[in-house]
């Protein structure tokens, strides 16, 4: 994975916790490198949350992946040196700067009450299970 190539070799450390991960970024990147692994993060990971440590509603989008028993990678801007130039490109892609960014396979679905919103419908798991499933390898007949 290129990903965690550039993480290594910026010597940034991968911790774990509890059901999510988190990947600090090295830091002084480029605006295009910045870009280029927040889409490598989003298209490396079923399921991401740009989230801050202090935030409330953070808390809440994990809490409720945690409750469903679904692994996330978290990237905690306000531990993470490019935390700022990651929320500025993150309003450029989504078109908001608030917390949390929640992305699922890929794609954009917003923040805590929109993700909570999607559970309640009962289309947030179908969203997850679509990306689980893409993403097994395939096996030998």
């Amino acid at each position: 994975m290129a990903l965690q190539g550039a993480l290594r070799g910026a010597a940034a450390l991968r911790r774990s916790f509890s059901m999510g991960n988190i990947l600090p970024a090295p830091s002084g990147l480029s605006n295009a490198a910045a870009v280029n692994q927040i889409q490598d993060i989003i298209s490396d990971n079923c399921v991401v949350i740009f989230s801050k440590t202090t935030c409330g509603y953070c808390k809440m989008a994990k809490t409720l992946f945690e409750s469903m028993n679904v692994n996330y990678t978290a990237i905690e801007l306000d531990m993470n040196t490019n935390g700022s130039q990651f929320q500025d490109i993150l309003e450029q892609m989504t078109g908001g700067r608030t917390v949390p960014r929640v992305f699922v396979n890929g794609t954009f679905i917003g923040g805590a009450t929109d993700t909570q919103r999607l559970h309640d419908e009962g289309k947030l798991l179908p969203l997850v299970h679509q990306c689980q499933v893409k993403r097994k390898p395939l096996t030998a007949t």
